[in-house]
């Protein structure tokens, strides 16, 4: 039976999930620097080891209201297709294993956000995970106007 691995994290109320293998790393929330004229859910930039890469803020990209940061907040390191980006989340759940048999697709309505950012819905006992499709998160060339 084939399994997923993933990284899960929460915002608000909403628990969602993103493929181990493009999780680089979870750091606290350094100093960002602001880019003019990035898109609205581009939060700034952080310097990670000498690489400046872009920090995405998840709830201003999902329309969700903005929260205020606490000591469980954090930046998730994502690698995707060459791109590295960090994505802010309220906290990181844990990491775990979900059958495929347990993913659906994303429902029509998908939950109030636009449904090109969602894959799939896994089923863990009762609770739901929006399983995130990171291509689409960034939207296709975004990242390499803001950091080329």
């Amino acid at each position: 039976m084939a399994e997923e691995q993933l990284v899960t994290f929460s915002l608000g109320s909403e628990e969602f999930g993103v493929e181990i293998m493009k999780a680089q790393e979870i750091i606290r929330i350094p100093p960002i620097t602001r880019v003019p004229k990035a898109p609205s859910y581009v939060e700034g930039v952080i310097n990670l080891r000498g690489n400046v890469i872009p920090v995405v803020n998840l709830r201003v990209r999902f329309g969700m209201p903005l929260d205020e940061e606490t000591d469980l907040s954090r930046i998730v390191v994502l690698q995707v297709r060459r791109r590295v980006f960090g994505v802010r989340v309220d906290r990181v759940t844990e990491v775990l294993r979900l059958d495929s048999e347990a993913i659906e697709p994303p429902p029509p309505v998908a939950l109030g956000m636009d449904s090109s950012f969602i894959r799939g819905v896994g089923k863990i006992g009762e609770r739901l995970l929006i399983l995130l499709n990171l291509d689409q998160l960034m939207g296709e060339d975004r990242v390499n106007e803001q950091t080329a």
